[in-house]
């Protein structure tokens, strides 16, 4: 063997090397990234259950609870009692699916859009900082002015006025 061959071997082993760690940083982003995204919006729909029926929906409109059991890795007991608050707060809609033929049709579950769930909860959120900015005033240990210190606004800009700027 000579010392061309073995600096050839070399650099075919860092080259395949770098090539295992780029498909890991590149099979790992994702996943943090999705962890990431689901830990928001577990803040924002209380809990990590709710928060992972609703990305599947956002990734997969119009499922049935089966299908988002399966999808998910919930219990279907579980997925069901969640899309239920769900739909009673108005963060996911529900029709019946169509089918043909004799049966149940399972109802379709699809998730509000991003920006409206922002803003179903902005006056939440704005209440509960009022609450906090105002905290002395409500422990009576001091004087404060009447009024709501925090506003939150949010503006959602079209996919065509985003591009203006």
């Amino acid at each position: 063997m000579s010392a061309e061959d073995s600096s050839d071997d070399a650099e075919i082993s860092e080259e395949g090397d770098e090539m295992a760690i780029r498909e890991r940083v590149a099979d790992e982003a994702p996943e943090s990234f999705d962890e990431g995204i689901v830990d928001l919006l577990s803040w924002v729909l209380d809990t990590e259950t709710r928060a992972r029926i609703y990305l599947f929906l956002r990734q997969h409109p119009d499922s049935t609870s089966e299908e988002i059991a399966t999808g998910t890795g919930l219990y279907p007991s579980t997925v069901r009692e969640a899309l239920a608050e769900l739909h009673e707060e108005g963060k996911v809609q529900r029709r019946k699916r169509e089918a043909s033929g004799a049966g149940n049709n399972p109802y379709e579950y699809t998730s509000q859009a991003p920006a409206e769930l922002v803003t179903s909860i902005v006056d939440g959120v704005q209440d509960e900082l009022n609450t906090v900015f105002n905290l002395d005033r409500h422990l009576g240990r001091a004087e404060s002015e009447d009024g709501e210190p925090v506003s939150i606004n949010v503006e959602v800009e079209d996919d065509a006025g985003a591009d203006d700027d």
